[in-house]
C-alpha cells in the first residue's frame, strides 16, 4: 500500500490517533514487503514458467520421438508376431516331420543293433572256429614234425641198408667172382641181394643132390653169410614148366623145388659161422619164371639175402 493511500485514508477519516497512525504504518511496511515479495515471486515464477516451457518442450519432442518409436516398435512388433506364427507353423510341421524321421532313424537303428549283434556273434563263432583250427593245426604240425622226423629216420635206415645191400652185393660178387658167367649172377634190387644160380651149376637134372661144383659155389656164400649179422636169408627153389612126375620123391615141381632149397640150406649150414635163425628154404615150383623164353635160366635156386627190418617196423609201428 502506497504512502498517498495513507494519507488519503488520514484525511478521509479525520483526525486519528498516533497509535492508530503507527497500526497503519506497520500495515504499510508489511505490505510493501509482502509486495517487493510478490515481485520477486513472480519473477520466480516467469523464470520457472519458462524453464517449464522449454521442458515441455524437449519432453513433447521426447514424447513425439518416442510415439514414432512406438509406432516402429509397434510395427516391428507385428512383424515379429506375423514371423513367431510363421516360425510356429513351421516348427510344428518340422516337428511332424522330425517325429516320423525319428521313429524311421530309432528303426534304422534298431536294426543296425540287431545287425550289429549278429555280425559279432558271426565274427565270435569264426573266432572259435579259427582257434580250433590253430589248435588243430597246431597238433597236426606236432605230429608232422614227428613224422617228418620218423621219416627221415627212414630214409636214414633205407639209406643205411641200400648201402649195406651194396656192400654185401659186391662182397659175394668178389667172393663168388669164379662162378659168373658159369649161370650165376649177383644183383642188387630195392635194398635186398639176389644171388641167382641156375640149376646145372648144383644140381644134375631132375635131382635134388648138389653136386661138388655147386658146393664148392655154395660154400664161398656160406664163407660170405657167416661175416653178416641181422640178415634174413630165403632160399628159393624153382623150376621150369617141364612136369616132373615120379612115385618117388620127389614127385612134381613142387617138392623139386622145396628139396633144392633145403639141399642148399643144409649146405649153408655146414659152415659153423651161418646163423641158422636168419635162413629160410621155400619152393616155388614154376610160377615165377624170369624168362619165359628160356627154360634153363627159370631152372634156378635164388638166395634173397635182405636187412633184418626188425628196426625199421618199430620205427614204422611208432
Amino acid at each position: 500500500m502506497s504512502m498517498a493511500l495513507v494519507a488519503a485514508m488520514l484525511a478521509f477519516s479525520g483526525c486519528v490517533t498516533t497509535q492508530q497512525y503507527e497500526a497503519l504504518q506497520t500495515q504499510l511496511d508489511e505490505a510493501e514487503s509482502e509486495n517487493a515479495s510478490l515481485r520477486l515471486a513472480r519473477q520466480d515464477a516467469q523464470v520457472s514458467s519458462r524453464e517449464l516451457e522449454g521442458q515441455v518442450a524437449r519432453l513433447t519432442a521426447e514424447n513425439d520421438a518416442l510415439a514414432e518409436d512406438a509406432n516402429t516398435l509397434s510395427t516391428e512388433a507385428k512383424r515379429l508376431r506375423e514371423e513367431v506364427g510363421r516360425l510356429t507353423e513351421l516348427n510344428d510341421a518340422l516337428t511332424d516331420q522330425s517325429s516320423g524321421r525319428l521313429s524311421d532313424i530309432a528303426e534304422e537303428n534298431r536294426q543296425l543293433l540287431e545287425d550289429v549283434m549278429k555280425i559279432r556273434e558271426e565274427l565270435q563263432a569264426r573266432e572259435d572256429r579259427l582257434n580250433r583250427l590253430e589248435k588243430d593245426l597246431n597238433e597236426k604240425s606236432a605230429l608232422l614234425e614227428a613224422r617228418s622226423k620218423r621219416v627221415e629216420e627212414l630214409e636214414s635206415l633205407l639209406e643205411a641198408r641200400e648201402r649195406a645191400a651194396e656192400a654185401l652185393r659186391a662182397r659175394l660178387a668178389e667172393a663168388l667172382l669164379g662162378f659168373q658167367g658159369k649161370g650165376l649172377n649177383v644183383e642188387q634190387r630195392n635194398g635186398k641181394v639176389y644171388v641167382s644160380m641156375e640149376a646145372k651149376l648144383l644140381f644134375p637134372s631132375g635131382s635134388a643132390s648138389v653136386d661138388p661144383g655147386g658146393r664148392e659155389a655154395l660154400q664161398g656164400l656160406a664163407s660170405v653169410i657167416a661175416e653178416q649179422s641181422d640178415l634174413e636169408i630165403v632160399v628159393e627153389g624153382h623150376t621150369d614148366t617141364d612136369q616132373v612126375t615120379s612115385t618117388s620123391i620127389p614127385r612134381d615141381n613142387w617138392e623139386l623145388s622145396v628139396l633144392r632149397a633145403t639141399a642148399v640150406v643144409n649146405i649153408l649150414l655146414e659152415n659153423a659161422g651161418v646163423d641158422p635163425s636168419m635162413l629160410a628154404a621155400s619152393g616155388r615150383s614154376e610160377y615165377h619164371p624170369v624168362d619165359a623164353s628160356d627154360k634153363a635160366k627159370n631152372r634156378r635156386i635164388e638166395v634173397i639175402l635182405a636187412p633184418n627190418l626188425d628196426s625199421l617196423y618199430e620205427l614204422i609201428a611208432e
